[in-house]
This record gives structure tokens, sequence and C-alpha cells, in this order.
């Protein structure tokens, strides 16, 4: 079973950038569909940006497009999310997660497929 754990969050004004990391254990997540989500205070949890099974595939949403890079190393077993730009509506707590089953593109945003989530990471943005 694969355990996820998120790094790097904290503190940030507007403007900054910040990279926040998934380490992945129990498991090699080469062939996982890998992406990261944020959810605010009395909202539902918001995809962010995915990098597909084939490692080929990077797919964001439009709030984060241009502005964040989801990056991964396959050595290390880990994702990274780069964030520049910085808006205090970034302001989430940022979530990792793993789906195991090959879906198509159109899916990744879908968080109930999933299948392993990490604790998360808090990222503030404020002046």
């Amino acid at each position: 079973q694969v355990q996820l754990v998120e790094s790097g969050g904290g503190l940030a004004q507007p403007g900054d950038s910040l990279t926040i990391a998934c380490a992945a254990s129990g498991g090699s997540i080469s062939g996982y569909t890998m992406a990261w989500f944020r959810q605010k205070p009395g909202r539902n949890r918001e995809f962010v940006a995915a990098l597909g099974w084939s490692g080929a595939t990077t797919e964001y949403a439009d709030s984060v497009e241009g502005r964040f890079t989801l990056s991964n190393d396959n050595a290390k077993n880990t994702i990274s999310l780069q964030m520049t730009s910085l808006k205090p509506e970034d302001t989430a707590v940022y979530y990792c997660g793993a789906m195991q089953a090959r879906y198509a593109r159109s899916w990744y945003r879908t968080h109930t497929l999933y299948d392993y989530w990490g604790q998360g990471t808090q990222v503030t943005v404020s002046s």
C-alpha cells in the first residue's frame, strides 16, 4: 500500500514562489496518476494539477495554469508542485493523491477516483 507524505507548505506573500513535495513509500508511483488537490475551509476538495500514469500528460486547473508546475522524480519516488505568482486565493490545504487505475485524462480531476492520499500541507498566502 502506498503512503504519501506532503511537505514544504508555509506562509508566503502575494507574488512569491513556493514548492511543495509529496514523497511516496510502500511502493513505486511509476504507473500511477499523481495529482495535487487543495481544500479551502468549508469548500470541497478542488483539483489543481495531475501527471498522468504514462508520465507524458499533465493537466492543470485554469486557476493555476501558467503559474504552477507539477514535476516528478521517479528515482526519488516523489512529485513536486512549484507554485509561482502566488495569490491569496491559493491559500488552502494541499493534498497529494495517487490513482492506481489507468483512467483517461478526462477523469484526472475526479478526486473520488484516487486511492491514496497524504495528510495535506497548509499553504497560506497573505501580506
